[in-house]
Order: C-alpha cells, then sequence, then structure tokens
C-alpha cells in the first residue's frame, strides 16, 4: 500500500511537470501546481483503492492520473483576455 500511493504521488508529479512544461503561460506558481498535482493523485487513488478495495494497483493509478490531471485542470486561467460583448438594450 506505501508503494502504491508513492507510486501515485509520482505519477500526480510527473503530471503535473508535464502541465508545467506545455501551459506555464496560463497556470499559476511552480509549487502550487506540483502540490496540486500530488494531493490530486493521492486523493484519486485513495478513492479508487476504496472503491475497488486492495489488489487493483493498475485502476488505482489511473484513478488517481484522472482527478491528478482534473486537479491540475482546475487551476487554469483563460488563454486571453475575456472579451464582453456588450448587449444592445
Amino acid at each position: 500500500m506505501i508503494l502504491e500511493a508513492l507510486g501515485s504521488a509520482v505519477l500526480g508529479l510527473v503530471l503535473a511537470w508535464a502541465a508545467l512544461q506545455r501551459l506555464s503561460h496560463r497556470l499559476p506558481v511552480r509549487a502550487l501546481v506540483l502540490a496540486t498535482g500530488i494531493a490530486g493523485a493521492l486523493f484519486g487513488d485513495f478513492v479508487t483503492h476504496s472503491a475497488l478495495g486492495s489488489g487493483t494497483l493498475l485502476p488505482s493509478l489511473i484513478g488517481a492520473a484522472v482527478v491528478s490531471a482534473a486537479s491540475v485542470s482546475l487551476l487554469l486561467r483563460p488563454a486571453g483576455r475575456l472579451r464582453r460583448r456588450s448587449v444592445p438594450a
């Protein structure tokens, strides 16, 4: 179980690092993104492990990757300026 959690944390770190490399201009501070990736992966692993039980390494890692990616995606800012169109009265 310790290795599963460690593997999930490393997976979350790798996913967050990849997001920083690809979308650094749209993400906040590096430390926040890395911490969010790790925390999301650990939470995803916990939820998947709780739902499926022990002995399911691959589904737990997939659950960790999904929740980690979703958590990091919540930190994304819009690409450009928000253009608001005024509605004619």
